[in-house]
């Protein structure tokens, strides 16, 4: 157990407390002989106290966006009822991706437990929304529509637990649509993604590209670690093309 409790203490932070450290002591416990929920506060208790000596003014860190995109995954999917296996690969495939194979199967081994044990989506995204930064938590969701995506076709149902989780979160509906437009070939797809409609000016259109590129610069994501840039580069490279799908279009 040496090597994975170390992974977990040094990672986590906030994610030890609330409803996701619920979900973390749970899945620890199936899996883990002899653990309890006091191993889980312990941890939690070090993490207040870095808080406390740092003023209050210690960031998201890598693991904890790690169990928050476990715990968002688990609750997307099983929304649709079933838990199919390309989504797990997906999700398997990307944390291997981001953090390398000895940290992913640690992660993954944790995510088979959290999948059994039903939490509230609400209360997991009230934690989130308390300590993590808007740039994070649209991280959050651009994953979640990679993994609804992961099995060749979303239903509805994905499609609401995902927009029920952006509601939580404080992600407005634009910024929603422009996401989910970044996985969805659509006609207006282009526009979606950079927040406009077809009958924006050329002036309107070269506005919202800066705004959207700003606003989904990977520099926004530098206090997540460098794991986590690659996905920011996903979602900076689907502003830039949609941008120039339009130019091309109109001209530009």
């Amino acid at each position: 157990m040496g090597s994975f409790t170390k992974w977990l203490g040094a990672g986590l932070g906030f994610t030890l407390g609330g409803p996701i450290g619920a979900a973390i002591g749970f899945a620890l416990g199936s899996f883990v002989d002899g653990f309890s929920e006091d191993d889980v506060k312990y941890e939690q208790k070090e993490y207040q106290e870095r808080v406390s000596s740092a003023n209050g003014t210690v960031n998201t860190n890598s693991g904890d966006f790690e169990m928050s995109l476990l715990v968002l995954a688990s609750i997307v999917i099983k929304s649709d009822g079933k838990v199919d296996q390309r989504e797990l690969d997906f999700v398997r495939a990307q944390f291997v991706g981001m953090y390398g194979k000895e940290r992913a199967n640690n992660a993954f081994k944790l995510f088979k437990g959290i999948i059994k044990k039903e939490v509230s989506s609400r209360q997991v995204c009230i934690q989130i929304r308390e300590h993590m930064s808007h740039a994070s938590r649209l991280q959050l969701l651009h994953f979640l529509f990679g993994i609804a995506k992961a099995d060749g076709f979303v239903i509805p149902s994905e499609i609401e637990e995902i927009k029920k989780i952006a509601g939580y979160l404080y992600i407005n509906q634009n910024d929603f649509d422009s996401i989910k437009a970044m996985f969805y070939d659509e006609s207006d797809a282009a526009y979606k993604i950079l927040e406009i409609t077809k009958d924006a000016t050329n002036d309107e259109v070269k506005k919202a590209y800066r705004i959207m590129a700003k606003k989904y610069h990977p520099d926004k994501l530098q206090d997540l670690g460098p794991e986590h840039i690659n996905g920011a580069h996903e979602k900076f490279q689907s502003i830039q093309s949609a941008y120039e799908k339009i130019k091309s279009e109109r001209g530009l």
